[in-house]
């Protein structure tokens, strides 16, 4: 599932570190998500959402191309 965590925590100014530290993650953890090559958990996500003050549909794009039938 890709997202736009780069964006949205770029835009915060926020490290990737530092928003690690908020999410209770590790850097690496928040970079693999960046970079489409981790799927976080539910919670995680809506950590990530919470604290970038953004809804999930903003964060994360589907993969069904958004034609409903997913």
């Amino acid at each position: 599932m890709e997202n736009r965590i780069k964006e949205y925590r770029e835009k915060d100014g926020l490290s990737q570190g530092k928003l690690a530290e908020l999410c209770n993650v590790s850097r690496q953890t928040i970079n693999a998500i960046e970079n489409n090559k981790y799927d976080p958990s539910l919670q995680l996500a809506f950590d990530i959402a919470k604290i970038l003050r953004v809804t999930m549909e903003e964060l994360f794009i589907s993969g069904n191309g958004g034609n409903g039938n997913g």
